[in-house]
């Protein structure tokens, strides 16, 4: 599975760098496999998605910027753990733990 989160513009909510204030977004993709645990985790990235835990936004020298938030997401296929890609056999049961 690919999910691919897209955020293009928007305005800040309460808690952010500038409440009412617009932002950039972007384009971000995670990687889950495509077997029972992986399809699991995505029904749980969407509902984490769609209740707004997915992304944060952050100031970056006075500018606004959509960032991934505190749930930990695979953006490559290699590199391992400290590249957020895969092999990373406790990814998974990481994911759901905080999920």
């Amino acid at each position: 599975l690919q999910p691919l989160f897209e955020m293009s513009y928007s305005c800040s909510k309460v808690g952010d760098p500038r409440p009412g204030q617009p932002y950039k977004g972007g384009h971000f993709c995670a990687f889950l496999p495509d077997n029972k645990e992986g399809q699991r985790t995505a029904l749980l990235l969407k509902k984490a998605f769609d209740r707004g835990l997915t992304f944060q936004i952050k100031s970056f020298s006075g500018e606004e910027r959509v960032t991934w938030a505190h749930i930990p997401h695979k953006t490559s296929w290699g590199g391992g753990k400290a590249r957020n890609g895969y092999p990373d056999a406790q990814y998974l049961q990481e994911v759901c733990t905080v999920l």
